[in-house]
């Protein structure tokens, strides 16, 4: 029993100071790491990224400070640091091999994330997709398509691929054909009163309208105004039809293809 008491009691001096040393380092490490990740939480509402990722990179930033004072908090309490570091390593690097898409996808995401090719909401076109934005998070981006679908695509496919990126805003490319002895005046006034009632034509940028081709039975209207990228399907079905109902109120004639067929007969 005398030898149990001189054990604890020979322990008890030997590694007190350093176990309280360590345990005050770790508690150091854990108030550190909640004022940084605080400070750096308002640095980050600054530029505007979304919440989901914001958080995420605070608490990447708590944890890694973290790590670094208790890897602290060990060697003051006596624990071998070298082979615990190179223990560390040695999995690190397992776990990286192993995990290689899902860091690439990770490194993609925050390269999009401060580079901002695009935002939430912008309508973009890559890799034979396209569609609305709807969220960019560190592993993948979506993308809504025009019917309601939704595209899943990893962020490591984004970074180095041709991005065509409208923003909110889409132009549609609208095509009508008139008869050849229209006024072309009256016809074009016809299409811009069209588009001025329509609620869903943008006022800035203005829309372009004009003769686009000279078909062999009729003249090819070219008309492009511009939409927020919500209305860009219903405005297409809006405007074809207004259009086909302002023509026939101004008798404006949409001909249809014409072929002219003459059949010679031969002498007997």
């Amino acid at each position: 029993m005398d030898e149990v008491k001189r054990t604890i009691i020979d322990f008890i001096t030997r590694y007190a100071f350093q176990v309280i040393g360590a345990i005050i380092i770790f508690g150091a490490g854990i108030v550190l790491a909640r004022w940084v990740g605080r400070v750096f939480q308002q640095w980050l509402d600054r530029l505007d990224l979304e919440p989901p990722v914001r958080r995420l990179l605070v608490n990447v930033v708590q944890v890694i400070i973290v790590a670094f004072t208790l890897v602290i908090a060990l060697g003051q309490a006596g624990v071998p640091i070298a082979p615990l570091v190179a223990g560390i390593g040695v999995v690190g690097v397992g776990i990286g091999l192993g995990l290689q898409g899902v860091i690439g996808n990770a490194m993609a995401g925050l390269l999009i994330i401060f580079t901002k090719p695009f935002r939430v909401g912008e309508y973009i076109d890559l890799l034979g997709v396209d569609g609305q934005v709807t969220s960019i998070l560190l592993f993948s981006t979506t993308l809504q398509h025009a019917d309601r679908s939704q595209v899943v695509i990893p962020n490591r496919k984004i970074i180095g691929e041709i991005l065509h990126n409208y923003g909110s805003i889409r132009q549609l490319d609208l095509t009508v054909g008139v008869a050849y002895d229209t006024p072309l005046d009256s016809m074009l006034a016809a299409v811009r009163e069209v588009l001025s009632r329509n609620p869903r034509v943008l006022k800035d940028p203005a829309a372009v309208i004009g003769v686009s081709t000279l078909s062999a039975s009729s003249i090819k209207v070219s008309i492009k105004p511009w939409v927020a990228v919500p209305d860009y399907g219903p405005a297409q079905a809006e405007l074809y039809q207004a259009i086909v109902e302002q023509f026939r109120v101004q008798r404006i004639q949409m001909p249809y293809p014409q072929q002219e067929v003459r059949l010679l007969s031969s002498p007997g």
